[in-house]
């Protein structure tokens, strides 16, 4: 409250400081939550075609494989599955974006050619090369979801975060720090009124005793020129 605030020039000074800088973090963290939330609904366009590019590819994946059981029996594609010897790996790093770190996933092995995938020309067939080619596919693409999800809900924690920030300096901090600074205001003021009234009442009062003293002293030069004749 400003009142528990000591109504000093030193105190002023720095809640004048102190709204400089919380103005200036005010300004910084608005530029930042604003940059976000570009940023952010960038990712979200994104992560809108990458989710409807996994449904599609699903669907596309599950109709192949399906194909594939039906033409060419479950037990062909579970050998053709478990002929597979290089499993697609995944490294991950980040990237800094508006100060935020987001994951980036890197993935290799993924997409495979007829003679990597382990079963052979002979031990396959165009359906099961087809399911093969789909669910490929479809990996890379829930790799790019995981990665685009992911930092799409950093993003959205650190809008939040950001948010408070900005809500705290302009509806609490500042608003406190700007009653502070008026409260000390109006008591200096009041402060310099009453020492201007002081000091006034201290010089009529010198003037007063002045000309007391002038004319104390007059009269005493008047009744030296003057004496009074003796009886």
């Amino acid at each position: 409250m400003a009142k528990d605030v000591k109504p000093t020039r030193k105190n002023l000074m720095a809640i004048e400081d102190r709204i400089e800088l919380s103005e200036r973090g005010h300004d910084t963290l608005e530029q930042k939550r604003d940059g976000l939330i570009m940023e952010f609904m960038d990712i979200l366009d994104q992560a809108q075609d990458v989710r409807s590019d996994v449904s599609e590819n699903y669907e596309t994946a599950q109709r192949k494989i399906d194909m594939a059981r039906a033409m060419e029996g479950d037990v062909a594609v579970r050998g053709a599955a478990a002929a597979l010897k290089e499993h697609p790996e995944i490294t991950t790093q980040s990237k800094n974006i508006m100060g935020v770190v987001v994951p980036q996933i890197e993935s290799s092995k993924v997409k495979k050619s007829l003679d990597e995938r382990g079963y052979g020309l002979l031990g396959s067939s165009a359906r099961i090369d087809e399911a093969a080619d789909a669910y490929e596919e479809l990996l890379e693409k829930i790799i790019l979801a995981a990665e685009v999800e992911t930092a799409m809900k950093k993003m959205l924690t650190e809008i939040e975060t950001t948010k408070r920030r900005v809500n705290a300096l302009e509806f609490t901090l500042l608003p406190t720090l700007y009653e502070n600074q008026e409260y000390i205001e109006q008591k200096l003021e009041e402060q310099e009124r009453e020492e201007i009234f002081r000091m006034k009442k201290i010089k009529a009062k010198k003037e007063e005793e002045e000309a007391e003293a002038e004319a104390e002293a007059e009269a005493a030069a008047a009744e030296t020129e003057n004496p009074e004749p003796a009886d």
